[in-house]
């Protein structure tokens, strides 16, 4: 027993000697690393648990609103019983009615698109609409709209569901590009235009203006569509995934039921981040931040240390409050399935016309075991088919046709505006005109370089000689 004891007590000292010996070589305490992004984040958690309300209702004012009332079938089977769209016009529109131009916007962009009298705030695109400039209101009437699924005025799923009396959240049907405009073309029937001048685009916008053409041809005068495509490519596709699951992990999504409770802000910030990364380019932010810190006397942080850092930080937070979670899921899906090519498009018909109104339809998709693995996906069709298919889609696309692609866009790379010019020229259209700008601010050139797309877009719809 005495042995025993004696034995632990060598042992004690022992581990006494060694955590005396950490202490002196270890200096002073060491103190965790402290997180003040996180800090921030859990104080706006905080905050929304009391409010306040999300503002993405209250960001646009001084819109008009135009009110479908039949019920509208979608691509994917879904039906909606009547929806608003709202918009916004410039100019005047002649006797004729033969001046409009429809504005498509990009993903979250509203119907604001300039200022005006009801609303006196700069519009998203507010350089490039108004007199003498390149949508020129002193001979245009300029149309822009929210779109169907948005959440400044048009019908989405942060509406009431006239069925429910509730919010529709993720039981709103999902849409396409095709069904987005379909939607606006019922506003040109209230509106009595019959004919428009020009449908003009960027981005999702530029998807649009391609998708009215290629539906209406015979409604659609000209054609503008900038940094877009023919159909979704896998690289965009997979960033906006990345979105939508950095959205969807937030554990306050609810599986899009948050409207009564706390905002997913967390998965919104985080996929708002990741989509900044790819509205601008590399050089740009070379030239803009460099490898500057935001304090360089200071050592580094985990949270944001570098000036591109704050950067993202800032433009994700402002973003997140202003634009509703589920219209993001939505309306990125609506881009990803985008496809011009004819076999879609009568697919998509067909699953319309196949629908029994009164009757519910679930929304289906493939058994994680039903999909098929890359090889099986990639030899359905052969390059040669895709292209074929694509033309088929734009043969009626035969009006002046004006497409800008951005050397520096990586969300959008040049090959999918050539890819447009190009199906477009092999499906019988003489009036093709593709310029490709040299500018360092990636996809968000349409909304920068005033000159140089500013005076193409002028060229293209003031250009007499263009028709025959």
């Amino acid at each position: 027993m005495l042995r025993t004891l004696a034995i632990a007590g060598r042992h004690m000292a022992a581990r006494s000697r060694v955590h005396a010996l950490r202490r002196m070589s270890s200096g002073p305490p060491k103190s965790a690393m402290s997180f003040p992004c996180i800090d921030r984040l859990e104080s706006r958690q905080r905050d929304l648990l009391a409010g306040p309300e999300p503002t993405y209702d209250k960001v646009v004012t001084g819109y008009s609103t135009y009110t479908h009332h039949a019920p509208f079938v979608c691509d994917h089977m879904g039906v909606l019983h009547g929806f608003d769209i709202a918009y916004e016009s410039w100019g005047t529109l002649n006797a004729d009615k033969s001046n409009a131009i429809l504005v498509h916007t990009g993903l979250s962009a509203s119907s604001h698109a300039h200022s005006h009298e009801k609303n006196m705030n700069p519009g998203w695109w507010e350089k490039f609409i108004g007199p003498g400039r390149a949508l020129d209101t002193d001979k245009f009437f300029v149309v822009c709209t929210n779109v169907l699924g948005g959440c400044y005025g048009s019908t989405g799923p942060a509406s009431v569901d006239p069925q429910t009396g509730e919010r529709f959240a993720t039981t709103f049907p999902l849409l396409t590009v095709n069904d987005i405009v379909r939607a606006q073309f019922h506003l040109l029937d209230h509106l009595g235009i019959q004919k428009l001048h020009a449908s003009v685009g960027a981005s999702m916008g530029g998807m649009q203006s391609l998708c009215a053409a290629a539906l209406h041809p015979e409604r659609v005068g000209r054609l503008v569509s900038i940094s877009a495509c023919a159909r979704s490519h896998p690289y965009s596709i997979a960033l906006r995934f990345a979105q939508r699951q950095a959205l969807m992990s937030d554990p306050n999504f609810n599986r899009g039921f948050y409207y009564d409770s706390v905002q997913p802000h967390v998965g919104m910030k985080l996929a708002r981040a990741i989509a900044t990364v790819t509205y601008r380019s590399g050089p740009e932010w070379e030239l803009r931040f460099g490898r500057r810190r935001r304090a360089p006397e200071l050592p580094p942080a985990l949270c944001p240390d570098f000036l591109i850092e704050t950067y993202l930080d800032h433009q994700s937070e402002r973003f997140c409050l202003q634009y509703d979670a589920n219209s993001l899921l939505y309306v990125s899906k609506a881009m990803d399935m985008f496809d011009v090519s004819r076999s879609v498009t009568e697919r998509l018909a067909r699953q319309r016309e196949s629908v029994v109104l009164n009757e519910p339809v679930a929304p289906v998709c493939l058994n994680e075991h039903e999909q098929m693995d890359a090889g099986e996906a990639s030899s359905v069709e052969t390059d040669e088919e895709i292209l074929e298919d694509l033309v088929s889609g734009v043969r009626n696309v035969l009006q002046p046709a004006l497409v800008l692609g951005v050397q520096s866009d990586i969300l959008f790379p040049v090959k999918q505006q050539r890819e447009i010019a190009d199906i477009l020229r092999k499906a019988g259209n003489e009036r093709v005109t593709y310029y490709e700008l040299d500018a360092m601010y990636g996809h968000d050139t349409f909304l920068i370089d005033v000159v140089n797309v500013g005076a193409a877009i002028k060229g293209h719809l003031e250009n007499e000689h263009l028709i025959k």
